[in-house]
């Protein structure tokens, strides 16, 4: 496994203990086959390493460190002169804490939850415990053999019967304060060999011998099993130290030589503590597995492990390679390593498997690794430090990502910007100015502050185009004109249709219009390519500053079809006058939508100015009268619908009557237009003539005869058939069609003798059949019109014979005294006519039969 040796700064912060920070220079090395040289291939490492300094290094400089307990409030570390130091985070011994407690190396140290009594045993057979805070309840107990390991009960703290311990030698010993005070001793036991490891939970006790590893449910004072550790091939077990730790109340992590163990502690169901005497609780192994290295210390991190490992190889001067800090997360029977860092302890080649040790605060995942000459403390990334190694590692992306999806809070000592910037730079060092341009946007949002301190660097490499899409460019956020100006020159001179485009998409406001202008003129003078693009842009600013006529003109010298849209846009009818025929010329269409939209300008003077162009004269002519269909410039239509559109000239010709007749047939003769001509000739009268065309001129039988049929003259009959009669395919036509409209005998008569005239006996039938059913339907119309004569008949005399009633309020049409009296001596008779009108009988003159109001005096 080839070594890679990085070099990181570390910053270590040690949080709720004295704010102070240490720098320090740690080299790492990571295990994975890969190149450092490209920083794609890095993994991101887990854990930070810091070396603890300050009096740590002056006690190693004349000592060894032999074994180390940690607290959240102190660092325990033992000394092979047999000295206890107690240290802070920061590697500094607290004054009057040090403790000199055994004259040999010190094998091991325990501290009780709270933080108030150290345990120590060592090779000189002592026990020793102290209180931190008091004298009382300090013991002192020599044992007279080697004492190899100790363990406090967790809450020795507390008053009652919690103030006990146990120790392992050659047999394992439970001691416990008497209710007098005195110690009691219970050997748990001594017949499975030296006891080398001891780990205290809260209610399970955890230890190894020679045979293995055993759980003591410390409740119910009961084995719950031995875990028992076969030979090693490489050598007797006795050499290697076993590693335990409690990852929580139920969770045991056993590691011993290159094995690793994960036990957890379970209740036995109720079936099995009804049927047999068992333990309530049991140990079930839930995962073992092998690793390629010699384990010196193993500790929880979250769901995954940290075992510290010892290389089983050695270098080729046969001394021990570096320690090594393993993460891996386990399964049944098998690992994965997710990371693994190479340790450059001080005189590690000289050391063993045995000669170091681990120990973890679970809480903060703080791990703390310790060599004879140095001590090592390793705690998970925070989010500054994961920011930071994604710098130096060049993924900035993913550090960004860090400082947008968290609380900025927690994070110190980097900011989107400060970050942001830095990613920049790089961008812009590799030439990915188009990357750079969209972070912009990323990380300066509408900062016009930060915008403005960044964007020259991209001036500098005349990139600004790369960053013109992510540019503010809301008025309220908008940056100092001399940068948009910038990105305007820098596109004027390198790219002329990014130009175009900004003009067109910028707020004018964002810039000085009129700077823009003169550089867009001078560079013209010395322009080969793409002018008609500057100026259309030129066009455009010089709207933007409402010189209107300039860029009028502009756009109709580059016959450009946004030029109506700047008419429109803004207000512009009453400027196109002199140029409606430039503008007819680019598109007649929109031109003539314009005009008719706004009567901003006459049609008169429209007329008047189009007149020199009769083809769009045409064309608005034609459009004018759809929206004004009273007859004006009827006259100019007919001669310009003759030229430009024959096909709309005679349903024009039929619909209006706002033009001259003669001027019109004067048209129509002079282009030989005849259908128009017959129904001029037809409207002034000249019927005949009409005739002599349809017949000579455009020899159409059937326009001939409904032409006759329309106006309905005998004589323009008669005139048809004597223009007919002396061609004989005419008069075929002529017998099969006016049978039903008058007397064929008039024609027959005229047909000349030896006339061959085809299909002579097929039209004969055809007219005869014409003129029988035009005789029958008279006769029955005839039988129709008498029969409803004498019916109407009955009923007006029904209606004449019947009664007509009189109201009081009726007068005599003669005397116009009331016809009815109250009086009967005063009523006198009274005469009604079929008009209705009534008389006094005595007021009708005699021998007179007739209404004299219908009817006057001399009628009688």
């Amino acid at each position: 496994m080839s070594d890679v040796n990085l070099n990181v700064s570390v910053i270590y912060f040690v949080p709720n203990r004295s704010q102070h920070i240490l720098e320090v220079n740690f080299s790492l090395q990571d295990c994975n086959n890969s190149d450092t040289e490209s920083s794609e291939d890095e993994i991101e490492p887990k854990l930070k390493y810091v070396r603890l300094s300050n009096d740590v290094q002056k006690i190693l400089l004349t000592s060894s460190a032999t074994c180390i307990a940690v607290h959240p409030k102190f660092i325990c570390l033992g000394s092979h002169w047999g000295v206890i130091h107690i240290l802070d985070y920061q590697g500094n011994s607290i004054e009057g804490k040090d403790l000199k407690a055994h004259a040999v190396s010190v094998n091991h140290i325990s501290i009780d939850t709270n933080g108030e009594f150290i345990a120590t045993c060592s090779d000189d057979g002592r026990v020793f415990i102290h209180s931190l805070f008091s004298k009382e309840n300090n013991v002192h107990l020599n044992l007279g053999r080697l004492v190899k390991t100790i363990a406090l009960d967790p809450c020795y703290f507390k008053f009652g019967t919690n103030k006990r311990f146990i120790t392992g030698d050659d047999k394992l010993t439970l001691y416990e304060r008497t209710f007098l005070g005195n110690l009691k001793s219970t050997v748990l036991c001594d017949s499975e060999g030296l006891v080398r490891s001891l780990c205290w939970g809260e209610n399970f006790l955890a230890w190894s011998s020679n045979i293995g590893v055993r759980v003591y449910d410390m409740t119910a004072r009961c084995s719950l099993g031995l875990i028992k550790w076969e030979e090693h091939p490489s050598g007797s077990i006795e050499k290697f130290r076993c590693n335990l730790r409690w990852a929580d109340s139920r969770t045991l992590l056993i590691g011993w030589v290159d094995t690793v163990r994960v036990c957890v502690i379970r209740k036995r169901s109720s079936i099995e503590l009804a049927n047999r005497d068992l333990p309530e609780y049991l140990v079930d192994p839930v995962s073992t597995f092998q690793t390629e290295f010699y384990i010196s210390g193993i500790a929880p991190l979250d769901q995954q492990l940290v075992l510290l490992g010892f290389p089983k190889e050695l270098d080729e001067n046969q001394k021990s390679l570096r320690p090594q800090l393993y993460i891996v997360e386990y399964r049944d029977n098998d690992y994965t390593d997710i990371c693994t860092d190479s340790l450059s302890l001080r005189g590690y080649e000289e050391y063993g498997v045995n000669d170091y040790h681990l120990d973890v605060l679970l809480d903060e995942n703080r791990f703390f690794i310790v060599a004879p000459k140095d001590v090592v403390v390793a705690s998970p990334y925070d989010l500054d430090d994961r920011i930071q190694w994604f710098i130096q590692h060049n993924k900035f992306d993913e550090a960004l990502d860090i400082l947008m999806q968290n609380n900025v809070r927690d994070i110190q000592r980097h900011t989107v910007q400060s970050v942001g910037i830095d990613y920049l730079d790089f961008l812009l060092s590799r030439g990915s100015y188009d990357n750079a341009g969209r972070l912009c946007l990323r990380i300066f949002g509408q900062n016009p502050v930060l915008w403005e301190d960044q964007i020259y660097k991209f001036a500098s490499v005349h990139q600004l185009r790369s960053v013109s899409p992510y540019i503010p460019r809301a008025i309220e956020s908008k940056l100092n004109p001399h940068v948009y100006e910038m990105i305007l020159y820098e596109y004027l001179k390198l790219d002329s249709q990014g130009f175009l485009s900004l003009v067109k998409e910028w707020n004018p406001g964002l810039y000085n219009i009129a700077a823009v202008i003169n550089a867009v003129l001078e560079h013209l003078l010395n322009c080969e390519i793409d002018k008609n693009v500057y100026l259309e842009a030129l066009a455009i600013l010089y709207s933007y500053e409402k010189k209107y006529d300039k860029s009028l003109s502009m756009y109709l010298k580059l016959e450009h079809k946004d030029v109506f849209t700047l008419i429109q846009k803004h207000n512009l009818y009453s400027a196109i006058h002199d140029m409606l025929l430039d503008l007819m010329d680019l598109d007649y269409k929109q031109t003539v939508v314009l005009l008719l939209q706004k009567n901003t300008i006459s049609s008169d003077k429209i007329v008047e100015k189009l007149r020199r162009n009769e083809l769009h004269l045409y064309r608005y002519l034609d459009e004018y009268d759809k929206k004004n269909p009273k007859g004006k410039y009827h006259k100019d239509l007919v001669r310009l619908y003759a030229v430009f559109a024959r096909e709309k000239l005679l349903p024009f010709l039929k619909k209006s009557d706002h033009y001259p007749i003669q001027e019109a047939l004067d048209i129509c003769q002079k282009q030989k237009y005849y259908p128009e001509m017959v129904y001029l000739l037809g409207r002034i009268g000249d019927t005949k003539e009409a005739l002599a065309l349809i017949v000579n001129e455009l020899k159409d039988m059937q326009h001939a005869i409904a032409f006759c049929q329309e106006h309905d003259d005998p004589d323009l009959w008669e005139d048809l058939i004597n223009r007919c009669v002396n061609t004989p395919e005419f008069v075929t036509f002529l017998l099969q069609s006016i049978g039903t409209y008058v007397d064929p005998t008039s024609l027959i008569l005229k047909i000349k003798k030896d006339t061959q005239i085809p299909g002579l006996k097929n039209s004969l039938v055809k007219m005869l059949n014409q003129y029988n059913l035009q005789v029958s339907v008279q006769e029955g119309c005839k039988k129709i019109l008498v029969s409803d004569y004498f019916n109407l008949q009955k009923r007006l005399v029904k209606v004449h014979q019947k009664g007509h009633a009189l109201t009081n309020e009726a007068v005599c049409g003669a005397c116009h005294r009331k016809l009815i009296e109250r009086d009967p001596s005063r009523c006198a008779n009274i005469t009604v006519f079929n008009c209705k009108h009534a008389f006094h009988v005595q007021c009708i003159p005699n021998n007179r039969t007739k209404c004299g109001i219908c009817y006057s005096t001399d009628q009688i």
